[in-house]
């Protein structure tokens, strides 16, 4: 879940606007060629570097939502090749195979008691006698789908699957980002936020327990990204950056979080909290010394199309969909997996045990 912004333009608006100018939301046909031709007006050519110079950002939620999109066609088309292949394996076909190792580890139906009392928590006006049927139906074809999830997972397990279909990465700018963590991280979290987003202030410690984890190759990055409907978000993010004035942006930042109350009166007193400068803060706070700033991050999000808070970026790479602990770990650990790859490939090409062949002299 998120903060959803008011208004702004979706991604479905904008992958309808591309298909209806002939743009396709794919990757481009010129194969990343930077000196493809993408448009020509009055003679004058625009290439694919033009494109992506200008309008990168603009086509990045769209990119993403096509790579998604291919994910989930690969995933299902590994387990389809796993299914098959074990399936061969041990000389049956697709469905014999599912029948010998899900349909027949299947429970048994629930007790009729234990049906009524599923049935309590139905949403429905209908006697439990006319929905009995469709209960029993729902529970075995949820159970036939975890347990076929089960196998095909312990046929993952089984050999090794390395995704090569890049992700699209954002153009975005560490610029005014507050950071915490290693300089020399493998990976950085970036976070777009809105202190008075109730689902910012719910994923925090989701936030903290990752940080812990990855302690010492996770840097996490902060972002203001203030929403029209909540009235205090613009000076919560202003008081942030006040803090952040006199050395104590985290320790501000948590504290916001934690208390959850963003009236000015509360953001000052939360200052003076941390033993921060009162002055200071107050003259920084009441003048708007920050306001450009935070409107700086506000503009970086909207030129990257982002509909809520949080947004969270690993390395450049959108985390979409709903947020958990076990999807941003997933992603992290991909990242920090492929860099890891990528350095062990630097080494290997420097060494020449890359292509077989000894380093020349």
């Amino acid at each position: 879940m998120n903060c959803i912004k008011a208004s702004s333009t979706s991604v479905g608006v904008l992958s309808l606007f591309l298909l209806s100018v002939g743009v396709s939301a794919a990757p481009p046909a010129s194969d990343g060629d930077p000196n493809a031709v993408v448009v020509e007006i009055n003679g004058a050519r625009l290439t694919m570097a033009d494109l992506e110079r200008k309008q990168a950002k603009a086509l990045f939620q769209a990119r993403t939502a096509y790579y998604d999109a291919e994910r989930r066609a690969i995933e299902e088309l590994v387990d389809s090749y796993l299914l098959e292949q074990q399936a061969r394996k041990e000389g049956v076909s697709v469905d014999e195979l599912l029948d010998r190792h899900v349909n027949k580890t299947l429970p048994k139906d629930p007790t009729e008691e234990a049906l009524k009392v599923y049935y309590e928590g139905v949403d429905t006006t209908e006697p439990y006698e006319a929905v009995r049927e469709k209960i029993v139906t729902s529970l075995r074809q949820r159970r036939a789908a975890k347990a076929k999830a089960a196998y095909v997972a312990s046929l993952r397990r089984e050999m090794p699957i390395v995704l090569r279909l890049p992700p699209p990465r954002a153009p975005l700018s560490m610029q005014g980002a507050r950071v915490r963590g290693p300089a020399n991280a493998r990976v950085t979290l970036l976070e777009y936020a809105d202190f008075e987003c109730p689902y910012c202030q719910q994923i925090e410690p989701i936030v903290e327990k990752l940080a812990k984890e990855y302690d010492g190759v996770l840097a996490f990055a902060f972002k203001d990204y203030p929403l029209p409907m909540h009235a205090s978000a613009q000076k919560a993010a202003e008081a942030s950056r006040c803090a952040d004035a006199q050395g104590k942006f985290w320790e501000y930042h948590d504290l916001l979080f934690k208390n959850k109350q963003l009236d000015i009166a509360a953001l000052k007193a939360d200052a003076r909290n941390l033993n921060l400068d009162g002055a200071a803060f107050d003259k920084c706070l009441d003048t708007g010394a920050m306001q450009g700033a935070v409107e700086t991050d506000l503009s970086e999000a909207q030129a990257l199309s982002l509909q809520g808070t949080p947004s969270f970026f690993v390395n450049g790479r959108a985390i979409n969909g709903a947020l958990s602990y076990e999807k941003m770990r997933t992603v992290i650990a991909e990242e920090l997996s492929a860099v890891e790859n990528q350095s062990a490939a630097r080494v290997a090409d420097s060494t020449g045990t890359g292509s077989g062949r000894s380093k020349p002299h």
